[in-house]
């Protein structure tokens, strides 16, 4: 065999090897074609209620996500809040599963439609918030479930939206309880004095965002005024530690709180 016949077998060889790693080599992945991942496995109840969902307006043109009993009667209503992510799928899947214990939820919409897709996208998305306007979304929201009748109402959020449920809870607005998952709190007692129903806190004690010295300053503010409330520090976790799609997701820590926040909803907007 001549150099020449070597070199050209060579060559064909070399073409084949990197055509089939060419053919192998797997093309881009869709973000969009991976599902999100929710917190249904955790949150599922063995409760039978059928349920209905429903896109409304509530607040100028903003839409949010209503979830609520398809038997007839009246129920208590959730104000609740999303993370700085936006109205994502997440948030209306936990709105799904409250709804089937027996309350009607509007999962609202502070953002306008916005979804963040990063970090970046959400830290813009907060910055650019208009509270006075958020606090007007959300007080409608109230007044909306008001008009379906709901006997009591609570407030309900997460990170951002814990953040939220504190504001709305100072902002003058009557309800019937308050839910704080990790969510900026306010110490102040001259400004917590204007609460008058219970309220119901959930943090971590790795959490790098609400510290946990904030956290015991709020619960000793809420004792100091009287004020019922139920808050829980868990051990071992940080920020965000129930939501499913981030690193900090601690199932069972999140099973727990979430049944401690049914039992709560239930005591305060259950019983008469």
């Amino acid at each position: 065999m001549n150099t020449r016949t070597l070199i050209i077998g060579a060559v064909i060889i070399v073409l084949l090897a990197g055509t089939l790693l060419f053919l192998k080599k797997p093309g881009p992945k869709s973000i969009q074609s991976t599902p999100q991942p929710t917190n249904s496995e955790i949150l599922v109840s063995d409760k039978a209620t059928e349920i209905t969902t429903e896109n409304v307006t509530y607040f100028q043109d903003v839409k949010g996500f209503y979830a609520y009993p398809k038997e007839e009667g009246s129920f208590p209503g959730v104000v609740m809040i999303h993370e700085w992510w936006g109205l994502n799928e997440q948030i209306k899947d936990t709105a799904q599963q409250l709804a089937k214990e027996g309350y009607q939820v509007l999962a609202v919409d502070l953002f306008k439609g916005s979804v963040a897709q990063t970090p970046e996208e959400a830290r813009t998305a907060t910055s650019a918030l208009n509270q006075q306007e958020a606090l007007n979304n959300l007080k409608s929201a109230v007044k909306f479930l008001k008009d379906k009748n709901a006997t009591k109402i609570a407030s309900l959020g997460w990170c951002f939206g814990g953040g939220q449920s504190m504001q709305l809870t100072l902002s003058g607005e009557q309800l019937d309880a308050t839910v704080i998952y990790y969510g900026n709190l306010v110490t102040d007692k001259a400004k917590l004095s204007t609460v008058k129903w219970p309220v119901l806190g959930i943090f971590g004690d790795q959490d790098q965002s609400i510290k946990v010295d904030t956290v015991k300053q709020f619960d000793a503010a809420l004792d100091s005024l009287g004020i019922e409330n139920q808050i829980y520090i868990y051990p071992g976790v940080g920020h965000a530690f129930a939501n499913p799609t981030g690193a900090s997701y601690a199932p069972n820590e999140t099973r727990d709180a979430w049944a401690k926040t049914l039992n709560f909803l239930s005591k305060n907007l259950k019983s008469s």
